[in-house]
């Protein structure tokens, strides 16, 4: 039997290849049963480079309202693809070149760039001398919303530079890095085809049978979308049905699972066939490990490589921690750079403000202090975004309906964890877009899909639910396909929403920014102590205050040795202009460590300093702090 269903997946991609050389695709539904042009496209193929046991090719679609080439302007109205990102990026280095740098930070699995940018004010110091934060989307291929929200906080902040005030004195005073496209392989793949998946590219066996990727769904209907499929139950057969029409919809459109001892009436599944003959149908498609579980931080081996058969695992894992080039590329970099305190990759489908922990309640294993930091962003971007819901992985995502304070659901490899309890950071998750997010606008005390077709029919001219429209199933022969948008409803937000949805998160990402630390300079005090012969001995105390919202480093940060304390370094000149011994010499280390900077609070050095003749000496001291950034202060002595 499975050699008979691949020979019909190989026998119905030949039949693909030999139909007329243009398509006409089909996107987002309206009302009335007509389907909406995706557009009329010279054929051509999407092809993936990696071995495996399914197709490598598929038809390339452009979807309504995504972006393929770069146009004069940037709008959110609109989806744009990695390729117009980075056209987008290399534009705003060339037009602020004291402002935007890009950089190539590697290659992913298939071999597209992925690049990275930072935004600071350059002629007061470049971004690795500052306080800093960094943000990405993208990594998982399907949920490209977080990659627009990187994009729009981009335009954002160039834009208002020099006008705005809070935003001049962050790109003055810190640095923001982004990385709006963390995995071009599959956000690449996902923008150009009918296909969609969670990960990379990189093949993987779903469902544990030996062969990668043999499985994926067919656009049968080639209308770029894979779309569901119902039928009736055919005689004969073992066809079970599940679902019947929803009473509470008038127009058909919405099914329910039947209740006990009711007749089901439609068979229910997705767009495909069964090409490995195994009973299920688009069980195996492309890729399917999981970026978001590839973190090294209590991360555990996927289900079936647990050699007790006791022990946790955890789906879509890799191989072993950072084992993909797109998560290994963010740790790396991100150790490289240890600047930075505040951080957000962000994701789709809850939506919710989403961090550590992951495996624990919160109050179990995090410092009370840095606990509190987290539940002060949780409530700041709560105000801004009005998602509903922040908090914690493991419990307030985890056991979300239980009254139990301890109780929850671990998730293991997850990013956030390793943004905290390894690099010390304050780092969310953030997940922008829930599907039914709009209220109970049929007023029946449940928020529901009845309630999305309400604001699909009246707010996006129904091009969210596409409807059931018949076909020829090659396998089950008569039946309908339609349903609510895979991708620009129910993993990502409809474009006629994609702007409010992007903007909120962007806002919340912006606002947290504002709270990186700040060191300032308070002063320098010298005061005159002994003199013996030609020699001057001067106590000399420098301070500075941390004016920004978090201390130089949490105290996860501390404990890890992730940064190191802040730290004084007072410097002179060379020798007299006659020659002999230095003017001034500091008795002792010229540098001094003094513990971290809290927020709002001054933190000092005192150093001995001993002068020689009577002239006066020109010094200078820096303070350097990981995560607070460089102060250069020039000041006299002596004289």
């Amino acid at each position: 039997m499975r050699n008979g269903l691949l020979r019909f997946g190989f026998f119905l991609l030949l039949a693909s290849l030999l139909l007329p050389s243009t398509v006409l695709g089909q996107g987002m539904g309206g009302r009335g049963g007509q389907r909406q042009a995706v557009q009329t496209i010279e054929r051509d193929w999407y092809t993936l480079p990696s071995y495996r046991h399914g197709v490598n090719n598929f038809l390339k679609v452009q979807h309504p309202g995504v972006e393929y080439e770069a146009g004069p302007t940037l709008t959110f109205d609109r989806y744009h693809t990695a390729k117009v990102m980075y056209e987008w990026l290399y534009r705003w280095e060339e037009q602020y070149p004291n402002l935007v740098n890009v950089w190539e930070v590697d290659r992913s699995l298939e071999g597209r760039p992925i690049l990275m940018a930072s935004i600071t004010n350059e002629e007061t110091g470049p971004a690795t001398d500052k306080a800093a934060a960094y943000f990405e989307g993208g990594r998982h291929s399907g949920e490209v919303t977080g990659s627009e929200s990187v994009l729009w906080l981009m335009q954002h902040i160039l834009d208002n530079y020099g006008t705005d005030p809070e935003i001049t004195r962050l790109v003055d005073t810190r640095a923001i890095y982004f990385r709006p496209q963390n995995n071009p392989d599959g956000g690449g793949m996902y923008l150009h085809t009918a296909q969609s998946n969670r990960s990379t590219n990189r093949p993987y066996d779903n469902d544990g049978d030996g062969l990668l990727d043999e499985d994926p769904p067919e656009d049968l209907n080639e209308d770029g979308i894979i779309l569901q499929v119902r039928y009736r139950p055919r005689p004969g057969t073992d066809d079970r049905a599940t679902m019947v029409p929803d009473e509470k919809d008038p127009t058909g459109r919405i099914m329910r699972r039947a209740a006990a001892g009711e007749e089901a009436v439609w068979v229910v599944t997705s767009e495909g066939i069964d090409n490995d003959g195994d009973g299920r149908v688009n069980e195996d498609g492309i890729g399917g490990l999981d970026l978001h579980r590839n973190y090294a931080e209590n991360w555990r081996p996927m289900p079936g490589r647990e050699e007790t058969g006791r022990g946790y695992t955890q789906g879509g894992a890799g191989e072993f921690p950072l084992s993909e080039i797109e998560t290994r590329s963010v740790v790396v970099w991100l150790l490289e750079n240890p600047n930075v305190s505040i951080a957000n990759s962000m994701d789709t489908r809850v939506p919710m403000h989403l961090r550590a922990p992951s495996t624990s309640p919160g109050p179990e294993r995090m410092f009370p202090e840095d606990l509190a930091f987290y539940e002060y962003f949780d409530s700041l971007g709560l105000s801004i975004t009005d998602y509903g819901r922040a908090g914690d992985v493991f419990h307030d995502y985890g056991a979300r309906n239980s009254d139990d304070p301890m109780a929850g659901r671990p998730l293991f490899g997850h990013g956030p964890d390793w943004g905290y309890w390894y690099y010390g950071s304050i780092w969310y998750g953030d997940e922008l877009w829930g599907g039914v997010s709009w209220g109970d606008l049929n007023e029946d005390g449940e928020v529901t899909q009845h309630d999305a077709l309400i604001w699909d029919d009246q707010e996006n001219q129904g091009r969210a639910f596409t409807e059931w429209t018949s076909f020829h199933h090659p396998v089950y022969g008569e039946a309908e396909s339609g349903g609510f948008h895979p991708k620009f409803y129910s993993q990502n937000p409809p474009i006629a929403a994609l702007e409010e949805w992007i903007t909120k998160e962007a806002l919340f990402n912006l606002a947290m920014a504002k709270h990186l630390p700040v060191l300032e300079m308070e002063g320098v005090e010298v005061r005159k102590g002994e003199v013996s012969g030609d020699e001057t001995t001067y106590e000399v105390e420098v301070t500075w205050k941390n004016t920004g919202g978090l201390p130089t480093a949490l105290h996860q940060a501390r404990l890890v040795k992730i940064v190191r304390e802040d730290r004084a370094v007072l410097e002179f000149g060379g020798p007299q202009a006659g020659g002999g011994d230095p003017a001034a010499r500091v008795n002792g280390q010229i540098s001094v460590d003094s513990g971290w900077t809290e927020a709002g609070e001054a933190n000092s050095a005192t150093f001995e300093v001993i002068v020689s003749g009577s002239n006066p000496v020109e010094g200078t001291v820096r303070i350097l702090s990981t995560r607070g950034g460089v102060l250069t202060h020039q000041f006299t002595i002596g004289g």
